[in-house]
C-alpha cells in the first residue's frame, strides 16, 4: 500500500460514517462497548460477567475487535476496583496489556472474569479473563493497572 492510500485509510473524511461519527454524544464509548453484559456474579475483589458477541464490536475478519478486547479489559478492570468498596474513583489507567489467544464470533456466549491483585494506596492492579462459555477456551488475557487518586495532606 502506499503512502497516500494509508493517510486516506486513516483519516477517513466523508464517506458513509462521517455524519454518524460526527453526531456521537461524548464518552460513547464505554456504553458502546459494554453494552448487553450481564453480571452473573460481583463479590469483593472479583467480578463475573457474560454477553454474546455483537456485530458492531467485531472486526473485518468477523470475530470480536481486539479493540473491543482492550476497552472490556478497562472498563471491567476498573469496576472491579469499585467492588473493594473504599474508592469513590477508579483514578487513570497507568498500563493495560492483552493476550489474544483465541477468537470470539458473532453471537458467541462470552464469560469475563476480572480480578483484583491489589490495590494500594496509590495503585491498583487487576486481571481481566475473557473465556468461551460454552467450551471455556480462553479468549484473551488482560492486565490493568490503574494510577488511583491520592487524597492531598493539604
Amino acid at each position: 500500500m502506499d503512502i497516500e492510500s494509508v493517510k486516506k485509510f486513516l483519516e477517513k473524511e466523508g464517506g458513509n460514517y462521517e455524519s454518524t461519527v460526527d453526531s456521537m454524544a461524548a464518552r460513547f464509548i464505554e456504553p458502546f462497548v459494554s453494552h448487553g453484559i450481564k453480571i452473573d456474579l460481583i463479590e469483593p475483589g472479583r467480578l463475573l460477567c457474560s454477553f454474546h458477541v455483537p456485530p458492531r464490536l467485531v472486526n473485518a475478519g468477523n470475530f470480536l475487535h481486539g479493540g473491543a478486547t482492550a476497552t472490556l479489559v478497562d472498563i471491567l478492570g476498573s469496576a472491579v476496583i469499585f467492588t473493594v468498596g473504599r474508592l469513590a474513583l477508579t483514578g487513570v489507567s497507568v498500563e493495560i496489556s492483552v493476550s489474544y489467544l483465541d477468537a470470539a464470533y458473532v453471537g458467541e456466549e462470552i464469560e469475563v472474569e476480572a480480578k483484583v491483585l491489589r490495590v494500594g494506596k496509590a495503585i491498583a492492579a487487576v486481571t481481566v479473563e475473557l473465556r468461551k462459555k460454552k467450551t471455556g477456551k480462553i479468549v484473551a488475557q488482560g492486565r490493568h493497572t490503574k494510577y488511583l487518586a491520592v487524597n492531598s495532606k493539604l
